[in-house]
């Protein structure tokens, strides 16, 4: 594997561990290893001293929440103190594992998050419990030396529960953005999704432009179908990585699509293409 590369990258543990791969934690670590990637990321907290006995880091935590992590979220005050309790407690984790960042969502936009006809939080209502949960969270991370990500995911696809989230607030990139502008702290950044950014709106080097100042953690996967990076999809991924590493960004990209194929294959292709 060669030595200097344009990014530092990831692997998913639910892309080969949750999904019908259902890979153990030695065989990912294993695969991870051989392909030069140094760190895996959301790592269940049982799994944790596995990866690092494997000498492997572990570049984004979990939120702490039961599955799924990203339906109950900081839009609500109806769950503020579960989300807040259980993210501080993955903080510690981050701290004890030596992990730069966790995982934060907006959470759905219904007053009950498991029932859509319990009526809707307004967005404005929604972008301000998240601006709260999220200084309160980001005092305790600094604390820690660890940085909150928030993500934006898509609301298009039904299909699959990890390839689209009917219903989640933050489905807008400007609206998750405007929230992180509005925290004000340098240890809130943006989780930015390649794949979810394509899915809601296209234009993600003109994105990664006007927000690359915000981004903390970045994702990959081919669109559609959340598939590999390769060329039965739309992303130009070696254009969109020049533009991100024109950003000066300097943090992690995890390879987080769902294998159709040979996964060793497949991310050793998401590398080269995103090192082209």
């Amino acid at each position: 594997m060669p030595e200097q590369r344009r990014f530092k990258y990831s692997l998913p543990y639910w892309c080969l561990g949750l999904t019908e791969w259902n890979w153990d934690i030695h065989r990912i670590c294993e695969t991870a290893k051989e392909l030069g990637i140094h760190s895996l990321e959301l790592v269940p907290s049982e799994l944790l001293l596995e990866v690092k006995k494997r000498g492997l880091g572990i570049a984004l935590a979990n939120n702490g929440m039961p599955d799924p992590p990203f339906q109950k979220g900081l839009n609500n005050l109806r769950y503020h103190e579960e989300v807040i309790e259980r993210t501080k407690r993955a903080i510690d984790e981050c701290m004890e594992f030596d992990i730069p960042n966790v995982i934060a969502f907006t959470g759905y936009k219904w007053t009950n998050a498991e029932d859509p006809q319990s009526g809707e939080i307004s967005r404005d209502q929604g972008a301000t419990n998240c601006v709260a949960g999220l200084k309160h969270l980001a005092q305790y991370a600094a604390a820690n030396n660890v940085t909150v990500c928030l993500e934006h995911l898509n609301t298009r696809d039904g299909s699959h529960p990890m390839k689209g989230h009917p219903g989640y607030h933050g489905d807008d990139l400007d609206y998750c953005a405007t929230i992180i502008e509005r925290v004000g702290l340098p240890n809130v950044k943006l989780l930015f999704d390649c794949y979810h950014v394509q899915m809601m709106h296209g234009d993600l080097i003109r994105r990664i432009r006007q927000h690359g100042a915000l981004i903390g953690h970045v994702h990959t996967a081919g669109n559609p179908g959340r598939a590999e990076l390769d060329d039965n999809q739309e992303i130009h991924y070696p254009g969109v990585m020049r533009a991100l590493k024109a950003t000066s960004y300097g943090g992690f990209v995890g390879h987080e699509f769902i294998p159709t194929r040979n996964p060793h294959e497949g991310l050793a292709e998401a590398i080269r293409i995103c090192e082209a």
